[in-house]
């Protein structure tokens, strides 16, 4: 039996939480054995007890990489349960403590952003090489975007390998909880029916979504575009603001924060994803992906490594606003296109991003460092 000490930063369900928690409900008991270490009050904890794996609560590690004492109070952990390797995720301290223990270390990159010139030049590059080297023994990136940003650092690329996430198949929405939600959406049988599904912050690409509304109401096509999510307060008065500037009322709802993701995944034609400052593998396009639900999505990050332009979705160049609409239009006048794209998208789902083949792939990551 091999024993994986999972150690996560995170007081959130964020997307590396989300990550670990696929990996423990589909992890293959038989030859491994899991553990978490994770801040005092995480939001992950009750969620991996419910899944029978031991959660260990530990104090001066919450959202943060590094801290003094937090690598003290993992190395007793590590020593009290002692794992044959320490998967970090988002946890320096962890690998730290992992190393000192005399354990084989993994950790997973999780996310896809700019490399900040600190660490793609000169000293600082030398000094990220020989940390991130020194305290991990393989690295997981989830998209061969990720692999840049870490080599981008100095780092190998020998010991890097790609997992991209997975997800569980969701359940399609029954016909008349469907037609209760367009009911209360105001959304008319048949009218396209778009949406994007992240926290409402700059980056996510919201306001470049508004302006390819605006194009597209201005071309008299008929469509609904919902932002499922919260965000930053400022940022969402922003939004609602600009959307009363267009007069995009009948066009786009702020849906908020919603619990039946996969019922409004199931009413959708297609689903946004207009990133342009961090994109790994979004789940939510995964998730939708699992109900046939194609996507349009920047070329940004990890997008062009989940969304294949003509097969499951469409691309857009990031931050080009009148080619999302246009790829909207395509698919708005278009659709059997659109529904062609929904069975890529399903396939795309089937072969490479369920729960399954994610949990098979990190533990090949395992057995062989091992």
């Amino acid at each position: 039996m091999i024993r994986i000490l999972n150690i996560i930063s995170d007081t959130n369900i964020g997307g590396a939480g989300r990550a670990v928690l696929t990996y423990l409900k589909y992890m293959n008991r038989e030859r491994f054995e899991a553990a978490v270490a994770l801040p005092r009050g995480s939001l992950l904890t009750e969620r991996i007890r419910a899944l029978d794996i031991h959660a260990f609560e530990v104090d001066a590690i919450s959202d943060k990489s590094f801290d003094p004492a937090g690598i003290k109070a993992l190395k007793q952990v590590i020593r009290n349960w002692n794992p044959d390797i320490v998967h970090t995720h988002g946890s320096l301290s962890g690998r730290i403590a992992g190393k000192q223990c005399g354990c084989k270390v993994i950790y997973t990159r999780h996310s896809v952003f700019p490399v900040s010139p600190k660490i793609s030049k000169g000293p600082g590059k030398l000094a990220n090489k020989i940390i991130n080297e020194h305290y991990a023994d393989r690295i997981i990136a989830v998209s061969p975007a990720a692999v840049e940003n870490l080599t981008d650092g100095g780092i190998r690329r020998d010991m890097i390998d790609v997992v991209y996430n997975g997800v569980e198949r969701l359940t399609p929405a029954p016909q008349e909880k469907k037609a209760a939600l367009r009911d209360e959406f105001g959304i008319r049988e048949g009218v396209f029916t778009a949406a994007i599904m992240a926290r409402v912050i700059d980056y996510k690409g919201h306001m470049d979504i508004l302006e390819a509304a605006r194009i597209l109401r201005d071309q008299g096509l008929d469509f609904v575009i919902l932002i499922c999510g919260t965000g930053e307060e400022d940022y969402v008065k922003e939004v609602k603001t600009r959307i009363a500037e267009y007069g995009l009322e009948k066009q786009v709802i702020l849906a908020g924060f919603r619990k039946d993701v996969p019922e409004i995944l199931s009413i959708l034609d297609v689903q946004l994803n207009a990133s342009y400052g961090t994109e790994a593998t979004s789940l939510a396009l995964l998730e939708g992906f699992s109900l046939g639900v194609p996507a349009i999505a920047s070329d940004y990050g990890g997008n062009p490594f989940v969304v294949e332009n003509g097969k499951n979705g469409l691309l857009f160049p990031t931050r080009d606003t009148a080619a999302l609409a246009a790829a909207l239009e395509r698919m708005i006048r278009d659709r059997a296109l659109s529904a062609s794209l929904g069975t890529g998208a399903l396939d795309s789902y089937n072969t490479k991003f369920t729960a399954q083949v994610y949990a098979e792939n990190v533990e090949k990551v395992y057995l062989q460092t091992i």
